[in-house]
């Protein structure tokens, strides 16, 4: 891939961690409301376990791109 490629895949990549945490941290609230209200929240718990390991995903295809960046210059 070349230089400016790989640039817009690493804004890409750094918008989709960013977005992810926010993911991550409205399920967590959505899972302690359901847990505070006494109601059952394991279907929130799984959707966010799934979110949790999309993220290593999106974190791991970030760094991959800032090494594929370094090895360019």
């Amino acid at each position: 891939m070349d230089r400016g490629m790989v640039e817009k895949h690493l804004q890409q990549a750094r918008e989709h961690v960013a977005l992810g945490g926010q993911h991550i941290a409205r399920q967590r609230e959505i899972v302690a409301q359901l847990t505070n209200r006494g109601s059952d929240a394991s279907e929130a718990q799984r959707l966010l376990k799934v979110i949790e390991e999309s993220q290593i995903l999106h974190v791991a295809h970030l760094d991959r791109l800032k090494a594929e960046l370094l090895s360019l210059r």
